[in-house]
């Protein structure tokens, strides 16, 4: 065994074979897990800086929050390196790429023939830093920041640093492996503190599963915390501490037996001792009932506008198609289908048969289901009659002429179906509800968008939607939105059922099957929802440590009590924002936040997921500023910015979050500058938070609050329902669009690499970069532009639209052929990347905007480039002049 090197007094170091690490004892009574004593970096064990030298701290992608610490012996070059409070160490940088020959219809007079910088991460120059992890992670040391000031009027927005890892706070005296699943929790720390988390998120190529646990589960007995990286052990190891209250509370009989083995086991090894995202299989006092099985139960929509749009057949197929996927490995899964325009169509399938029953109940003021059995299924048994009913339900209405919608009644009717055990509605709807209870009416104003009243048709019209959804919400039951309609549809009204629920509203406005991209569109996003796994039966409640209090919370789901949230079921990749109050004066080195999820799996397990985090206090602000994460920060102000709208006005949630961006310049002007509380020609601001202004803009250019008398109130419902409802890896594109220049692109863009398809180079959002002669790509997550300007040589237009020359090329919707030349190929490349590379199951539509096309497409694709300005939206330079204003103290 190597030598520790140099040690205080008191402290001795144990060689862990099993997972070749140190243990560092004081006393033989505390010890600590991978963690120095409490020395200077100086007197860092010389081993450990050798060991370390090519196998620097931390690692994560860019959506990382607490990172990953590494500290084994002859670990492997990661791709990033930072250091915790370095904002500095954090940057990607941008490098350039070998030249090319170019093809011919690049110009090289055009200023675009020049090469382009290209995404490539910072290469550590050397892991001295290692020890200033240590230096800033140990029991006595102190936190170390570097905060980077900038001319936020100088230093115009970079895409680039939209992806690097968020800033980081000095984590707690513990080396801990952040499992995967918590690279989505981002923290903003005091301006406000919150904390961004999806818990359930899709694990990428090469992530660990969450850490199962299916032993013991040891918890605190004052405030009920789960064991984490974080507690301190003492009394011999006999007994933990508690980081959250401070309790002592003895270690179970179990904790350190190797059940599989029927051994003595390695406590340090545990996975909650290691992770801070870990699973538990439930026992059984951690259960009202049994496990339930999971419930789908689907409200088809076979009206006359449904039928002639060609959903009902697009639904059916898909449903059809993607039967094998739905989860059901141990076959319990069940299943039900109903119908209805101004009727309810139920349908009786018997087990092991082919045929099934249509059962028509137009009683729609008192609804009852018309038989006790065979309208549930289970998914394997019934499958040949689901199989038969779902090749002929388009068949059975093709002549409908019937026009009106029972939605109310349908849910009411799908509820009592599954209301004993719980599950999930897929509703699909192609017009506005017309009878029965919830029927709404064509509330849509063209004389109030715009003005102050416009507020109104963002809430519900209907009191129905909101207590039905909480009615479900008691019933484990969560509703999905599909909606259709070609015309006004009351997206606000019908969007609290997934919203109270745990559910998703998605909408395809003036859906038409006909045209090949509507129905790949829905079929695609339909289909990933049906695969989905799912959460259900979720009880979700936050615990904080000793002086902390959850203020708020926001994202679809129920608020049950002040720390309890009710899921019925959660779908993967939905993010939440929690606001947390500081009541009490902090004196503990660090805090401790942390999400139990109790939850039954898809396949019938009861479990429980925990998700702990902590996060330093300090009272110097400028470690404050130096920690703040912008994303979080704009993923919050998205939330409450909705929260206000619907609440107040959308021009109350305008102010709102111009005011939050202008006080956080205030504060940091007069705190972190020398200017103090005098007029400043500059607008300072932490180089972390350079992105902050731009993603205040993007906000306040967003369809859903945006400042204009032209958006359709169900175009804008359904934004505000993607913004408190997307992760941050989703939501930051849809307020800051990518742009890119595809025809003077980098060779190697487009191309397969080690990661996959090279992406070109991110251009700042202004039409500035715009070329007559260029090909360029916009995309928001939601939608893709090509725009094609009006001098582009024939060759580009052969090579990507295989179209002789521009004149002939139409704009607006449409699928890009792949065509026999490399460019062509490379562009189909970028696109399809585009549309897998983020989380959730939106596949973004593609449009073809011509510079002399339609004004309305033209102006829809120009809108993304949100640093322009526009009608009266500012642009950027204008946008944070008013803020330099405003922090200079005009007009306050």
């Amino acid at each position: 065994m190597a030598s520790p090197g140099q040690l205080p007094p008191g402290w001795i170091a144990e060689w862990n074979e099993a997972n070749q690490r140190y243990l560092f004892i004081m006393g033989g009574a505390c010890r600590t897990y991978c963690c120095p004593p409490p020395m200077s970096p100086q007197l860092l064990p010389r081993h450990m800086e050798e060991e370390n030298a090519g196998n620097p701290g931390y690692y994560g992608g860019s959506n990382a929050s607490d990172a990953t610490l590494v500290n084994q012996p002859g670990g492997g070059q990661p791709q990033q390196l930072f250091t915790p409070g370095l904002a500095g160490e954090n940057q990607f940088q941008a490098q350039q790429v070998a030249g090319g020959q170019q093809p011919s219809y690049f110009q090289p007079d055009s200023g675009y023939g020049q090469q382009q910088p290209a995404y490539g991460g910072k290469q550590p120059g050397g892991v001295d830093g290692l020890a200033n992890q240590f230096g800033t992670m140990g029991l006595g040391g102190q936190k170390q920041f570097h905060l980077n000031t900038i001319n936020i009027l100088t230093s115009p927005p970079d895409p680039l640093a939209l992806h690097e890892p968020p800033a980081r706070d000095s984590s707690p005296s513990r080396v801990v492996h952040i499992s995967c699943a918590d690279r989505d929790c981002r923290s903003v720390v005091k301006i406000p503190l919150s904390l961004i988390i999806t818990p359930y998120r899709t694990l990428d190529e090469g992530d660990e599963p969450i850490p199962l646990v299916t032993d013991v589960i040891a918890r605190c007995r004052r405030c009920r915390m789960y064991i984490n990286p974080y507690v301190q052990f003492i009394d011999g190891g006999n007994r933990w501490r508690c980081c959250m209250c401070n309790m002592s509370n003895e270690v179970p009989q179990m904790f350190d037996w190797d059940q599989a083995r029927n051994q003595p086991g390695d406590r340090w090894a545990r996975a909650e001792l290691n992770h801070s995202v870990v699973e538990y299989v439930a026992p059984t006092e951690y259960m009202v009932r049994a496990p339930q099985p999971a419930v789908y139960v689907f409200l088809i929509d076979v009206s006359h506008p449904a039928v002639q749009s060609g959903m009902v057949a697009t639904a059916t197929r898909t449903l059809l198609e993607n039967l094998d996927r739905i989860p059901d490995d141990d076959k319990i899964t069940k299943v039900g289908i109903i119908c209805y325009d101004v009727s309810l169509y139920f349908f009786s399938m018997a087990p092991g048969s082919t045929d099934s029953t249509m059962l028509v109940v137009s009683d729609i003021d008192d609804v009852f289901l018309p038989k006790p059995t065979d309208l549930l299924v289970n998914l394997s048994e019934a499958r040949p009659a689901l199989e038969a009913l779902l090749g002929r339900i388009g068949d059975m209405f093709q002549d409908n002429s019937i026009i009106g919608s029972a939605l109310g009644p349908a849910l009411q009717a799908g509820s009592k179906l599954m209301a004993p055990i719980g599950g999930k509605i897929f509703v699909l709807s192609c017009s506005l509800p017309s009878v029965g209870e919830g029927a709404l009416k064509n509330r849509e104003d063209p004389k109030i968008l715009g003005t102050s009243k416009e507020s109104s048709l963002l809430q519900a019209a209907n009191s129905f939607y909101k207590t039905f959804a909480i009615d479900c919400s008691r019933a484990q039951v969560t509703v999905d939105m599909f909606l259709f309609s070609s015309g006004y549809q009351d997206v606000a009204s019908l969007a609290n059922l997934p919203h109270y629920t745990t559910g998703q509203t998605y909408y395809y406005p003036a859906f038409n099957a006909a045209r090949s991209e509507d129905a790949i569109k829905f079929a695609h996003e339909f289909g990933e929802v049906l695969a989905m796994p799912i959460m259900l039966e979720c009880i979700t409640r936050v615990r904080a440590s000793r002086g902390l209090r959850m203020a708020s919370f926001h994202g679809n789901f129920f608020v049950r009590s002040t720390d309890l949230l009710a899921m019925p079921t959660v779908p993967q990749n939905q993010s939440y924002a929690i606001e947390i109050d500081i009541e009490d004066t902090l004196t503990a080195p660090f805090v401790v936040v942390q999400t139990g999820m109790l939850h039954t799996t898809c396949f019938g397990e009861r479990r429980l997921r925990v998700v702990t985090t902590a996060h330093p206090t300090t009272s110097n602000l400028s470690e404050v500023f130096a920690s703040a994460d912008q994303i979080a920060i704009a993923t919050l102000l998205a939330n409450k910015a909705v929260e206000r709208s619907l609440s107040y006005k959308l021009e109350d949630a305008r102010d709102y979050i111009f005011k939050k961006l202008v006080d956080i310049f205030i504060t940091y002007k007069s705190s972190m500058t020398a200017a103090g509380a005098g007029a400043s020609a500059q607008l300072a601001l932490a180089e972390n938070l350079r992105m902050l202004p731009v993603l205040v803009l993007g906000l306040l250019k967003n369809v859903g609050i945006r400042q204009s008398a032209q958006i359709p109130p169900d175009i804008r419902a359904y934004s505000q329902a993607l913004l408190i409802s997307l992760p941050s890896q989703l939501l930051i594109p849809y307020l800051y669009p990518t742009f890119y220049s595809l025809h003077t692109m980098p060779p190697e863009a487009g191309t397969v690499g080690e990661k996959g398809v090279i992406m070109p180079p991110a251009l700042p959002l202004t039409s500035e970069r715009l070329e007559r002669h260029g090909l360029f790509m916009i995309e928001d997550g939601q939608t893709i532009f090509l725009w094609v300007g009006r001098d582009a040589v024939p060759q580009l237009i052969m090579d990507v639209f295989d179209l002789p020359n521009y004149e002939v090329l139409r704009g607006g919707k449409t699928t890009l052929p792949v065509l026999d030349n490399p460019f062509s190929q490379r562009v189909n490349a970028i696109i399809q990347k585009t549309r897998e590379m983020r989380r959730g199951v939106y596949y973004p539509h593609l449009y073809i905007v011509k510079e002399d096309g339609e004004p309305p497409l033209r102006l829809w694709a120009l809108s993304a480039l949100i640093q322009d300005r526009a009608d009266v939206l500012p642009s950027y330079q204008q946008f944070i002049s008013s803020v330099k204003e405003k922090v200079n103290g005009v007009g306050y």
